[in-house]
């Protein structure tokens, strides 16, 4: 059976994150493993501790009140994750998803989203974490980590999400990106959703054997495959194009260089997840 892994936590974007993961439950059929991770924090430097400036006779003593303080925070933390997938796990059966399984777990969140994904089809994630109110035009810390980590397809919820009605394939022929046509020429999620191929480039013999590439593989859909070629960089041509086309939901192959790198010039993945505002779909 089909599974999807979707992971929140106490930010903004965890009411994206059901709402993106109960219409891709419904259209696979799948059932839904909730995941809420709870990182070990450290006490002292949470409350901008010295103790390493002070005398000896009353370290003793410090350390039994930052026990206390540990182990109260952590009782909190469980209680919160609790209360949030219980939350989460009403908001899914409210929308229709009946089968769901909740996973509470504590460490890091980057290693236990790729332990439980093993037996995932589908991982669902917020653009950003529980800090996204002070930085809304970034993408969270761990996600690219994430991404660079999964072997599964990861879909990222935006903000505000609207039920997808078309999806946007940015093609570049690299080998995720042809991951990407073959999932969307295959996977039940685009079942019926009116696919736009974009290439960004010169009208070149290459650019068209691209679009002519991504239609032969998409060919018999209906609605019918729309592509469409415009000169300039990649981010600039898909943000573009996605501005002509309601409720759309991007898929792009992602990270095709190495993160030494992606430093070093840049990422096209992590621009166009920064800056556009609909969901997005990478495989890697």
């Amino acid at each position: 059976m089909t599974r999807l892994l979707a992971c929140i936590d106490a930010s903004t974007y965890a009411n994206s994150v059901c709402a993106l993961t109960a219409w891709a439950a419904k259209r696979l059929d799948a059932a839904v493993e909730l995941l809420h991770v709870i990182q070990r924090k450290d006490s002292a430097s949470a409350r901008n501790d010295l103790s390493g400036a002070i005398g000896l006779g009353v370290k003793s003593e410090l350390l039994e009140e930052l026990t206390r303080i540990d182990e109260a925070a952590g009782k909190a933390a469980i209680e919160q994750g609790r209360a949030l997938l219980n939350a989460a796990e009403k908001s899914l059966n409210e929308a229709g998803v009946s089968d769901i399984h909740q996973v509470h777990r504590h460490g890091g969140i980057i290693d236990t989203i790729v332990e439980q994904e093993e037996t995932a089809d589908l991982v669902v994630i917020g653009k950003r974490g529980a800090s996204s109110d002070f930085a809304s035009e970034h993408i969270g810390s761990n996600l690219e980590r994430v991404v660079r980590s999964s072997s599964k397809p990861v879909l990222i919820a935006s903000r505000h999400v609207l039920e997808p009605k078309s999806a946007v394939l940015a093609y570049d022929g690299s080998p995720a990106a042809r991951r990407a046509l073959h999932y969307v020429a295959n996977s039940n999620l685009f079942e019926g959703l009116a696919v736009h191929v974009v290439v960004a480039g010169s009208n070149s013999p290459k650019n068209c054997d691209l679009l002519e590439e991504a239609s032969s593989q998409l060919s018999g859909r209906k609605p019918a495959t729309v592509t469409h070629l415009a000169d300039g960089p990649a981010e600039a041509v898909i943000a573009e194009y996605l501005g002509t086309v309601d409720d759309a939901l991007l898929i792009m192959g992602a990270y095709g260089h190495s993160p030494f790198r992606a430093f070093i010039v840049g990422s096209t993945t992590t621009a166009m997840v920064r800056t556009v505002h609909v969901p997005v779909l990478l495989l890697r």
